[in-house]
């Protein structure tokens, strides 16, 4: 078995048992989870002033991003949702308010209308699976998010935040070249600054 067959095999392997961790944090947590997220998150915001954010919605028993959504749009940010743009492509990244109409896409993925701004974000909310002290992350394999940082970061800096339950963290993920590391991963309890490997 290659290297990458080897880590493509591991990552299977933490995704099938990182969606079973996330399952029941999800039940002791449930709504309350996005809530901590947004309680702890205002208070260490990494976004500057006037900074443009990209969040996500949440799916499934994915962690709720949009209560700290909404305290960074109180805060007078921008905040976008990524699109879909095709299959092994970088997102890009469309403003977006609560309220304004979205389209559901693949994977019951909600997105802004293409008649939204697109932006570039300063700060970028990161879903994941997994994560690790050095801020190694496993999504679900589509490699988009990976793509997205390192095409933003070729152009200009970038915070990277992952939202995540406490219960998610690992003491290693596996990765390869193409994976992007995190700043920061915020979780209920906190946020909590990823070091250098």
């Amino acid at each position: 078995m290659t290297k990458n067959a080897e880590i493509s095999e591991q990552k299977k392997l933490l995704r099938k048992q990182a969606k079973a961790r996330r399952a029941e944090a999800f039940k002791q947590l449930g709504p309350a989870a996005g809530e901590m997220l947004a309680n702890h998150g205002i208070g260490f915001s990494q976004a500057p002033q006037n900074a443009s954010v990209s969040g996500f919605l949440g799916i499934g028993e994915e962690i709720n991003p949009l209560p700290l959504m909404r305290r960074l749009w109180q805060a007078g940010h921008a905040v976008g949702l990524p699109v879909m743009v095709g299959n092994a492509k970088p997102l890009i990244f469309r403003q977006w308010q609560e309220g304004e109409p979205l389209d559901e896409v693949q994977w019951g993925i909600q997105e802004p209308q293409a008649s939204a701004p697109v932006i570039v974000p300063d700060v970028l909310l990161v879903p994941l699976l997994a994560f690790d002290t050095s801020g190694y992350r496993i999504g679900y394999g589509g490699g988009f998010y990976d793509r997205s940082i390192a095409e933003i970061r070729a152009s200009k800096p970038v915070v990277t935040i992952g939202l995540a339950y406490d219960e998610l963290e690992v003491d290693a993920v596996p990765h390869d070249a193409y994976d992007q590391r995190l700043e920061w991963v915020l979780t209920p309890s906190g946020p909590r600054k990823c070091r250098a490997e």
